[in-house]
């Protein structure tokens, strides 16, 4: 989601008259593949352009979202919508470029990571209290936060600390943090994390808090955030757990993401696999029960400008009553499932789960405010176009894959359920002939298709997750159940390509917790039967 102008994090031109290649192997972005030669949908730009729009509107749901509704949807798998917003939190601290790379012509000697390409949280620390004094207390120790903010069932609830005089304006160390309301809520709860820690270890340092927040941000990362996103057979290539249980870290696990002195971004990761969570975002949410469900978006009416005062896009100062009651984004407790045939407490009071990863985005995404391209599915693919990224049967076929055929490279929701489902081939993408303004749609299968064993790799990604099944505590009748759930992750070549660029950052980063100290484990005050993920660190947090 995005947010006013004033948060707005990107713009400006960089690149825009330099050509479409590059050569560049290592630095700020760089390339897995390099050898692979870019995929072309079209015998010229204008025709890619056109048929990467058909390829979008068909990614982009078609039903009316923009009145999100209480209980359970079939696009649901069994992941809580906080890692949704967990994963963009992880994107801003990886990766900043404050110039659109998304531009008529790009190359990658243009582009500039003003994030380090590291799990360093520098997207919460900003430079520190000495260079940001005003985003800490005088004792250069703890942040600051922002007003309270209050809601049914949350506790402790802060917005982030605002500019007096411009209240859309969040003083914190990036601004896309403040893009939703649900990612700045997320974004203050790291800062309150921070400030326990400080406060129960009152003669650590700044420095050595930030050090332990950091590491616990990093164990997340690799024991929890990775196996909610990545297939199980395919993280445990990259990641295998040795017989004392703890994971094997090891840049011999490393069959892709190399690189000489220095790590980089790679494009294959940041402009196509790390996009799966576009496809996990509702059309909107409930924030606590007091409220009720509020879009990400609400659509601009004729003769009328658009009204963002209730909807879920940040740049402002939230409603005072806008508290996250975090139970409802993760299994904080067992919250009743739900049902879809009637509207009871159950489903106003239900934890709410992420949509799955497929090929299909909610229809409020088609139109994000003060963009254009407007519809995120096109702004994806262009973006990787321009990148010049391989087609995802190449980089299959490179990772040593025998490649989707076209037929099982489906687009729509995935729900099983042929009465909810565009969910045809790639090939139903009609791009002949393809010419401006034809307003061609999804039609009968085209035989001479530009998507013919040449499928975009961010639509490749999205199509191969895999399908396994999730235990997701409920109430029911009194009683706590366990609910299967059918969950999709991301499989061969996503799933790969994301795990060893988490894995390969941490390993070459000097300040992480594999290099420094790599029998590490999270403080066990912290911990929950032994374990510590995201849940374990908001609970601690709201105690």
């Amino acid at each position: 989601m995005q947010s006013s102008p004033k948060s707005q994090a990107h713009g400006g031109v960089r690149g825009a008259n330099l050509s479409r290649s590059s050569s560049l192997f290592a630095g700020p972005f760089g390339r897995m593949f390099r050898a692979l030669p870019p995929a072309e949908f079209g015998p010229d730009d204008k025709s890619t352009l056109v048929n990467l729009e058909l390829l979008a509107a068909a990614m982009m749901s078609k039903r009316d979202d923009t009145d999100p509704k209480d209980g359970p949807d079939p696009r649901e798998g069994g992941i809580p919508a906080a890692y949704t917003y967990f994963g963009q939190f992880v994107d801003h601290d990886l990766t900043f470029d404050p110039a659109s790379s998304l531009q008529r012509q790009n190359d990658l000697d243009a582009l500039v990571d003003y994030r380090t390409p590291r799990f360093d949280l520098d997207s919460l620390y900003g430079r520190g209290p000495d260079d940001q004094p005003y985003m800490y207390k005088e004792d250069r120790r703890h942040f600051v936060l922002g007003t309270p903010l209050h809601g049914g069932g949350s506790r402790g609830a802060r917005d982030l600390q605002r500019n007096s005089e411009d209240p859309a304006r969040a003083l914190i160390g990036d601004p896309r943090n403040d893009e939703n309301v649900v990612v700045a809520q997320l974004h203050g709860l790291w800062q309150r994390f921070h400030n326990k820690l400080a406060g129960a270890h009152e003669r650590w340092s700044f420095v050595e808090v930030q050090q332990q927040v950091r590491f616990h941000y990093q164990w997340i990362l690799l024991h929890d955030f990775l196996p909610m996103i990545v297939a199980e057979s395919v993280l445990r290539d990259v990641l295998p757990i040795g017989g004392d249980g703890e994971l094997i870290a090891d840049v011999s696990n490393l069959k892709h993401f190399h690189f000489r002195k220095e790590p980089f971004m790679p494009l294959e990761f940041s402009v196509a696999a790390y996009r799966f969570g576009h496809t996990m975002v509702r059309p909107g949410y409930r924030l606590n029960d007091e409220t009720d469900p509020l879009p990400i978006f609400l659509p601009r009416k004729r003769g009328r400008p658009r009204d963002d005062e209730f909807d879920l896009r940040g740049g402002k100062a939230p409603r005072e009553d806008w508290a996250i009651d975090w139970k409802r984004f993760i299994d904080l407790e067992p919250l009743p499932y739900g049902s879809r045939r009637r509207t009871d407490q159950s489903n106003k009071n239900r934890l709410q789960l992420a949509f799955r990863i497929d090929t299909s985005l909610v229809n409020p995404l088609r139109n994000l405010p003060n963009f254009s391209p407007s519809i995120l599915a096109l702004r994806n693919l262009e973006r990787g176009w321009r990148l010049r990224l391989p087609s995802g049967q190449d980089v299959a076929k490179a990772m040593g894959l025998t490649p989707l055929t076209d037929n099982k490279i489906r687009i729509g929701m995935f729900t099983g359920k042929r009465s909810d489902i565009v969910e045809r081939s790639i090939l139903d993408v009609d791009t002949k002939p393809a010419k401006a303004g034809t307003g061609r749609k999804i039609a009968k299968r085209n035989q001479d298709s530009v998507f013919r064993e040449n499928c975009p790799l961010w639509t490749y990604v999205l199509a191969e997750t895999i399908e396994e099944i999730d235990l997701v505590k409920t109430k029911h009748g009194g009683k706590v159940i366990e609910k299967k759930i059918k969950t999709r992750r991301l499989g061969p070549v996503g799933g790969r390509i994301v795990a060893e660029t988490f894995l390969g950052l941490m390993l070459a980063d000097s300040s992480s917790y594999l290099s420094l100290n790599p029998h590490w484990k999270p403080d066990s005050k912290l911990t929950v039967k032994g374990k510590f993920g995201l849940r374990e660190m908001i609970s601690f947090t709201l105690k």
